[in-house]
C-alpha cells in the first residue's frame, strides 16, 4: 500500500499525530458515533427540544446580533412542504456566507416552541440523499475532519492490504455468521443503513473481544507458571518503614496491602487489581508494595499514562523513601539522552530499585536486573498487548493493575478471567467535602468565586474539551485561556497535549507555586495532579466528557481537607445532558456514578455508541458486550487448547504486532 501524500502540512501533521502512514492504517480509526441526518418526516407539529433534520431555503436576510463576546445569527428559512422557521446560530458571524438564497440547505438543532425557532447544531448543501443520511463522525485533528478523512477512508478501502487479512478462524466466522474483514470495515465506514452499522460492529467487536481474550490468557498462562519465584517479603523491615511515615495507613489499604503481600509470596505471580475512587490513597499501596519488593532484593516498575502523572508518582515515592536507602529514577519520552543512558545503565546494573516512566520503562532498549514487581497506574489506559512488553522485562513477575474507574467484580472475572481485586472505599483523613454546581458560563458568580479564591491563596483549574477551536461552537483552552489572561492578567498558566514537556512542567510548576494560581488545560489534570491548594475548578462545555472523567476532574481539588467547589459551565436545553450531570450534583461516590452512567447509557445505543474508556477496545464496551467477550473467552480458550489449530499462528502473530506497537508509541 502507497503511503499517504499531501501538499498540506495541516493534514500530514494531523495524520502523524494520529500514526497514519498508509491509506489502509486509516481504517482503524473507528467513528465513535454516527450522525443520522434522515428527514423529520412529521412537519406539521414539532415538540419542544425535538430533534429536527430539514431540508430549505433561506427567504429574508441574516441579522447578527452581539452580546459581549458572543454573537447570534437569526434568519428565516422555509422548510420543503413545511412551515417557515427562524433558525438561530450562536457564535457563527459569518453566517450570512455560508447560506445564500439561491440553493437548498439541510439544517439539523433542536425545536425552541417558545420562539418557533431552530437551535441550529449543523448546516450542509444541498439535499442528502437516503443512502448518504448516516454520517459516521471520527476523534480526528480539524484538518482532517469531514472531505479530508473520508477521502482517504475511500482510498483504503479500494486498497486495503493488510487490514484486509482475516484474523478470526474460518470455523469461528461461520459459527457466528461473521462478515468478511474488508466488508466489515467497508459498512463501518461507510453504511447505507443501521443494519450495515450493526452486523459490522458485530463482526469488529468479535475480533476485538478475541483478541483481547487470547493476549489476556497468555499473560495469565504466564503469571501463573509455578516455582519459579524466589524469596519472601521482610514483614518486620516493611513494618519499620511504615512506622516511619508521618501518617498511619487507613484500615483499607492495611487490607489491600496483606492482599497483595500474599500474593508476593505466593509461588505464582501476583494478578492483581487494586481499585478506588479518587483520593482513596492507591498510591501509598503502591509504594508499600514497592518497598516489599525492595525487601526481596527485587526491582520494581510503575508505568504511567502522561508524564505528569509519572512525575507526580515519582515526586510521591522520592518522598517518602527518603533515607531509606531505596533508589528511585524517573524514565519518560522527555528524559534527556546523558539523564536517559545513566538511568538505563543503572537499571541494568542493579543500582536502581524503582523505575518510574511512560511507556519508556517497557522500551526495548530499557533492561532490568531483577524486575520482581509490574505496577500499571490507570491500567485502562493501556492494553493487554502494553502489559506484555512490561512484564516481558523480568521473569516471574508480579502484576499490580491500579484504577480509580470503578469494574464490578462479576465483570472483572469475565472481562480479565482469574483476576483478584482489591478495593479502597475509605478516605485519609475523612471525605473532601466537595460542592458541585451547574451554571451558565455567563454567571459572574463564577468569576467571582475564582477572584476569591486566588485572593485567599488557593488554586483554581479551567477545564475545556477542545486545544483549538473547531467546527461545532465548543469552547477551546486557547479562547479559555486568552479569556482568563485578560480578566486576571499575568496570573494565568496553560497546559494542553500540544505543549512540550518543558512547557508542561513550568506550567506546572507555576501553578504549584502559586505564581499562577489559575491553570487553564484540558482533562490532561484528570489523573496524577495533587496540588492541596486547589479548591475550585471550572469545567467549559461538560457533556462533551463522561461522567467518570468529569468525577476525576472532581477529585483534583478539595485535596487539602478544605471546602471546595466544582463548577459544570452548561448553558444548553438538552434535557438528557442536564440529567447526566445532575448525577455528580447528586452523587460524589464513584461506585455509584459508574452505575448511573451505566443506568443513564443504556444497552447500547447505537446512534449515539459511546466508547467505554478502554483504549485496547476501540468499539467494545465491557458492560453492553458482556456477552460478546464471555463467548469469546471460551472461544480463545479452545484455541489455545488446540495451539496446533492453523489459525493460532497468524492470530499470535497479530498480538505481537500489537506488543511491537506499544514499544514504538
Amino acid at each position: 500500500m502507497s503511503p499517504i501524500k499531501s501538499k498540506s502540512p495541516r493534514i500530514l501533521e494531523a495524520l502523524e499525530r494520529l500514526r497514519i502512514h498508509e491509506y489502509a492504517d486509516a481504517l482503524s480509526i473507528y467513528p465513535y458515533r454516527y450522525e443520522d441526518l434522515s428527514y423529520t418526516k412529521t412537519l406539521s407539529h414539532f415538540e419542544n427540544g425535538q430533534k429536527l433534520v430539514l431540508l430549505g431555503s433561506l427567504t429574508g436576510e441574516v441579522k447578527i446580533s452581539r452580546f459581549g463576546k458572543r454573537a447570534l445569527a437569526r434568519f428565516p428559512f422555509q422548510i420543503e412542504n413545511g412551515p417557515l422557521l427562524t433558525i438561530k446560530a450562536w457564535n457563527r458571524p459569518y453566517m450570512n456566507k455560508v447560506i445564500k438564497r439561491d440553493g437548498l440547505y439541510t439544517l439539523t438543532g433542536t425545536y425552541d416552541e417558545k420562539g418557533h425557532a431552530l437551535n441550529l447544531v449543523h448546516i450542509y448543501k444541498g439535499e442528502i440523499p437516503p443512502e448518504d443520511a448516516l454520517r459516521p463522525l471520527y476523534h480526528v485533528p480539524d484538518a482532517l475532519n469531514g472531505r479530508p478523512f473520508e477521502a482517504i477512508l475511500r482510498k483504503a478501502i479500494m486498497e486495503p492490504g493488510k487490514e484486509a487479512e482475516e484474523i478470526i478462524p474460518s470455523s469461528l466466522r461461520e459459527k457466528y455468521r461473521l462478515l468478511p474483514r474488508l466488508e466489515a470495515l467497508r459498512r463501518l465506514h461507510f453504511p447505507s443503513s443501521k443494519s450495515d452499522i450493526l452486523t459490522a460492529q458485530w463482526t469488529l467487536k468479535y475480533e476485538e473481544a478475541l483478541l483481547f481474550e487470547l493476549g489476556n490468557l497468555l499473560l495469565q498462562k504466564d503469571l501463573r507458571k509455578a516455582g519459579g519465584k524466589k524469596g519472601k517479603v521482610d514483614r518486620l523491615a516493611l513494618e519499620r518503614f511504615i512506622a516511619s511515615l508521618p501518617f498511619a495507613p487507613t484500615s483499607d489499604q492495611r487490607k489491600a496491602l496483606g492482599e497483595i503481600l500474599g500474593d508476593m509470596d505466593d509461588e505464582v505471580s501476583m494478578y492483581r487489581l487494586l481499585q478506588g475512587d479518587v483520593g482513596t490513597g492507591k498510591t501509598l499501596v503502591a509504594a508499600l508494595s514497592i518497598y516489599a519488593a525492595y525487601t526481596k532484593g527485587e526491582q520494581s516498575a510503575l508505568l504511567a499514562p502522561t508524564e505528569a502523572l509519572a512525575a507526580q508518582h515519582f515526586q510521591v515515592l522520592s518522598n517518602l523513601f527518603e533515607g531509606q536507602g531505596l533508589r528511585v529514577a524517573l524514565l519518560t519520552g522527555s528524559t534527556l539522552p546523558q539523564r536517559r543512558r545513566e538511568i538505563l545503565e543503572d537499571l541494568e546494573g542493579g543500582r536502581l530499585d524503582c523505575l518510574v516512566g511512560t511507556h519508556a520503562v517497557f522500551s526495548k532498549n530499557t533492561v532490568y536486573k531483577h524486575l520482581g514487581l509490574a505496577i500499571i497506574d490507570e491500567q485502562h489506559k493501556f492494553g493487554v498487548a502494553q502489559r506484555r512488553a512490561l512484564l516481558d522485562k523480568g521473569e516471574d513477575v508480579d502484576l499490580l493493575l491500579m484504577s480509580a474507574t470503578p469494574i464490578p467484580r462479576t465483570l472483572a472475572l469475565t472481562i480479565y478471567g482469574d483476576l483478584s481485586v482489591s478495593t479502597l472505599e475509605e478516605f485519609p483523613g475523612g471525605k473532601r467535602e466537595v460542592r458541585t454546581l451547574i451554571e451558565s458560563p455567563r454567571n459572574r458568580v463564577v468569576y467571582f468565586d475564582v477572584k476569591k479564591s486566588i485572593g485567599n491563596g488557593g488554586r483554581v483549574y479551567v477545564v475545556a474539551p477542545e486545544i483549538e477551536e473547531g467546527k461545532e461552537a465548543t469552547s477551546s483552552v486557547l479562547s479559555v485561556y486568552k479569556a482568563f489572561d485578560r480578566l486576571f492578567p499575568r496570573r494565568v498558566a496553560l497546559m494542553h497535549g500540544k505543549r512540550s514537556a518543558e512547557e508542561k512542567e513550568a506550567a506546572l510548576l507555576s501553578f504549584v507555586s502559586g505564581a499562577s494560581p489559575i491553570l487553564v488545560s484540558t482533562s490532561l489534570i484528570e489523573v496524577g495532579i495533587d496540588v492541596k491548594e486547589a479548591n475550585l475548578m471550572l469545567v467549559y462545555d461538560p457533556t462533551h466528557f463522561s461522567l467518570s472523567s468529569l468525577h476525576q476532574l472532581r477529585g483534583r481539588i478539595g485535596r487539602g481537607g478544605q471546602k471546595a467547589t466544582f463548577y459544570l459551565l452548561y448553558e444548553g436545553d438538552d434535557e438528557e445532558e442536564r440529567k447526566k450531570l445532575e448525577v455528580l450534583v447528586k452523587h460524589d461516590d464513584g461506585f455509584e456514578i459508574a452505575e448511573e452512567d451505566l443506568r443513564l447509557r443504556g444497552p447500547g445505543d447505537l446512534m449515539g455508541y459511546q466508547q467505554s474508556g478502554l483504549p485496547e477496545f476501540a468499539l467494545c464496551s465491557i458492560v453492553d458486550d458482556y456477552k460478546i467477550f464471555a463467548a469469546a473467552r471460551k472461544d480463545a480458550e479452545w484455541i489455545l487448547s488446540n495451539g496446533n489449530c492453523a489459525d493460532f499462528a497468524k492470530i499470535q502473530k497479530k498480538l505481537e504486532s500489537k506488543a511491537e506497537a506499544s514499544y514504538r508509541a
